[in-house]
């Protein structure tokens, strides 16, 4: 009878260590399945930043967005890119009107790719860089 209940006993503690085992990989499976990205609702915290980053109000300098996502290829003229401070490659540009280049630079134009890369820029960002840039070079 003793050896029933220690067996008994024994089974018990073996189903609660698989079980725990078991339960641990299933949460790790589970956290690896999670999708990177979240679903914004409309009114809720996320959609909030969202729209802050889409358009809202410039939180950086032109010169600090500049140096982080533009430089790369403004400095170096990479992939044709109109280097900064070069009048003649900017005047042409320039010539087009503001307008047409903040259109361009936030939906991107030839191998640029919309806000140069710099997702996490807002709109009014990319205006503050284009200016910047006209204003160096023109």
């Amino acid at each position: 009878m003793m050896k029933r209940i220690l067996a008994v006993v024994a089974l018990s503690a073996m189903s609660l260590a698989v079980n725990s085992v078991a339960g641990s990989i299933e949460d790790q499976i589970d956290a690896r399945l999670i999708p990177p990205g979240e679903v914004c609702v409309e009114g809720g915290e996320c959609a909030v930043a969202t729209a802050a980053v889409a358009g809202g109000g410039s939180d950086r300098g032109a010169e600090e967005v500049y140096n982080a996502a533009c430089m790369a290829c403004h400095m170096t003229g990479a992939a044709g890119a109109p280097i900064l401070g070069d009048v003649a490659a900017w005047s042409t540009r320039i010539a087009k009107g503001a307008e047409t280049l903040y259109e361009n630079a936030i939906n991107g134009i030839g191998v640029m790719p919309a806000k140069g890369g710099c997702m996490n820029c807002s709109d009014n960002e990319v205006k503050a860089v284009v200016d910047f840039m006209m204003a160096k070079s023109g």
